[in-house]
This record gives structure tokens, C-alpha cells and sequence, in this order.
């Protein structure tokens, strides 16, 4: 095994970890605790969340797993020494996994159902935002699960692929 491959490989699994659970805790207990308060509260920690979480090591989980997926995918096809192939194609599928599983439908449903609940203009009256946070919050989940499933896929691929590397060689 290339060391540099092994590498790259490790800092795939990690940061398609990181960002799995990230899902995973959203779906899991940071939504339901938000669903469990006032909505006013949850409507005003959702906005936070949603500025304090754009950060590097926040942006590396969510961005970086399928480049280097790829990456690795790219190294396992020069690996000279064993027959890679089947490895590579995985580490490939975990990155197509993870772009269709968690970055396709954050850019087109949870980022911008994000930018309307901070767009929107504070509603009157506690009927109101409790329809506005149970609207945006049964949508943002639903499609949080399947960041969630997407990335956790995505991992194990990564993992089946070491796997398969490790024997091919």
C-alpha cells in the first residue's frame, strides 16, 4: 500500500465522517430539540446555526469528501504495485454518492429554505410562527435525512474500498 494513497484515503474517511455526522446530529437530536421549544426560540437558533456553522472545518467536512474521494480514486488507478481498479471505482461512487446524497440537496433545498426562514419578516402572532417553523422545519429534516443516508453511504464505500485495495494487494 502507497502511503500517500493510505493517507489521502484516511483524510476522506474522516472528513466524510465529520460531515455524516453532522448530518446525522441534525437529524437526530438538533431538529427534534428545536421542534421541542417555543418556535420564536427555535426560529432564532436556527438563524444562528445557520451563520455560526459557514466555517473552515465546517466547510472541509461538507465540501471535501468527494474530492478526495476522487482524489483517492485517481491515486488507487497509479498504484502500480496492485490491481486497484475495483478500490477506484469505489472511492469514485463515494464521491458521486455524497455530491447526489449531500451536496445537491443542500444547495437546492436546505440552503435555501435557510435563506427564507433568515429572509422572512418576523410573524405576528405565535399561530403564525408556529406554522412557519413546523413548515420549514418538516422540509429541512426530510431532506436532512437524506444528507445524512448520502454521506453515511458514501463513507461506506470508502471503507469497502480500503477493504478491496487491501486485498488486492
Amino acid at each position: 500500500m502507497d502511503v500517500v494513497t493510505v493517507v489521502v484515503a484516511m483524510v476522506g474517511l474522516v472528513l466524510t465522517g465529520a460531515g455524516a455526522g453532522v448530518f446525522f446530529t441534525f437529524s437526530n437530536s438538533i431538529m427534534p430539540g428545536l421542534d421541542a421549544v417555543r418556535a420564536e426560540q427555535a426560529v432564532a437558533a436556527m438563524n444562528s446555526i445557520n451563520v455560526k456553522i459557514i466555517n473552515p472545518l465546517f466547510l472541509a467536512a461538507f465540501l471535501g469528501p468527494p474530492v478526495v474521494a476522487a482524489l483517492t480514486g485517481v491515486l488507487l488507478l497509479g498504484d502500480a504495485d496492485t490491481d486497484a481498479g475495483g478500490a477506484a471505482l469505489l472511492f469514485f461512487a463515494a464521491a458521486v454518492v455524497y455530491v447526489l446524497g449531500a451536496i445537491v440537496p443542500t444547495a437546492a433545498v436546505n440552503v435555501p429554505l435557510n435563506n427564507a426562514l433568515a429572509a422572512a419578516p418576523v410573524p405576528t402572532g405565535e399561530a403564525e410562527v408556529t406554522r412557519v417553523w413546523t413548515d420549514y422545519s418538516t422540509r429541512w429534516t426530510r431532506w436532512n435525512h437524506w444528507r445524512a443516508v448520502g454521506s453515511l453511504a458514501a463513507l461506506v464505500l470508502m471503507g469497502i474500498g480500503l477493504l478491496v485495495w487491501d486485498y488486492a494487494g
